[in-house]
Parts: structure tokens; sequence; C-alpha cells
């Protein structure tokens, strides 16, 4: 594959290691580049990593991968629950998209709950910390037809 896995993450997720560990670990979001990074290595893939506070630059990052990714992983953080947008940029994508999250969002607050992303996505990802990245490359190499080395 020549293009790569786009790997997005929303809000607070520059705080991994820091904030609410209890919840997200303790691995910080270098960790979690490095491990994904690792992984889609397995599968002869690339990811290209970002993280963004911003609502309006992830739905840049979205528009430009229908161009320059094979695959997208999106952690959109809290815009997962409110984002229309994101949700807008996802759909006009004609790329693979998992969506992921580090916690069992069904077993927090009941407004983490509802995704306004996963109707636009192949599949979602919970509750498995870091690996919940892992599982989605996996699950992105598997649809793209990339094999395992």
């Amino acid at each position: 594959m020549s293009k790569p896995i786009y790997i997005l993450n929303g809000p607070n997720l520059n705080l991994l290691g820091q904030r609410e560990p209890e919840v997200y670990g303790h691995a910080t979001l270098d960790d979690v580049r490095d491990r994904a990074a690792i992984w889609a290595a397995q599968f002869s893939l690339d990811i290209e990593f970002r993280q963004s506070n911003t609502e309006g630059e992830i739905v840049d990052w979205i528009q430009e991968a229908r161009s320059s990714a094979c695959g997208l992983v999106i952690n959109a953080g809290a815009y997962t629950h409110t984002s229309v947008a994101i949700l807008d940029a996802l759909l006009a994508t004609d790329i693979p998209c998992v969506e992921v999250h580090l916690s069992n969002v069904f077993q927090r607050e009941e407004f983490r709950h509802h995704s306004y992303l996963s109707s636009a996505c192949i599949g979602v990802i919970c509750g498995f910390g870091v690996k919940s990245y892992e599982l989605a490359v996996e699950a992105l190499a598997e649809r793209l037809g990339a094999a395992a080395s």
C-alpha cells in the first residue's frame, strides 16, 4: 500500500498518561502512536498520526484523507458525542474508517453512549486501552487486503 492509514485523535487526547489514568491508562499519546506504527508495519502499512483539540482541523484532516489515505482510524474524543461536522466529513470519504475509544464508553456516563460517528464507520472498537488502536489497524488491514508479514 502506498497510502498510509490516518489515525486522528481529538480533544484532550494529548493529555493521555496524565488525565484520568484510572479511565484512560498510563500510556501517553506518543506511546499510542509508537504501538500503532509497529502494528501497522506488520501489515506493510504506514500511519499518519495526528491530534487536535480543534474540530475544524479534524474535519480538514478527514477531507485530506479522502485522497491521501487508504483508511482512517478516529478517536474523536468528546466530539464523538457532539459533532455532526465530523460525521459529515466522514460520510464524504470513500475510504474505510474505524471509530476507536480507549475506555468502554458504555460503562461511563449516559451521554457517552451515543456516537454521531459510528454510522459512518465500518466498526467501533472500545474498552481495550491502547490495544483498541492496534485492533483498529488490524481490522483496516484486513479490509484493505494487507497480509501480515
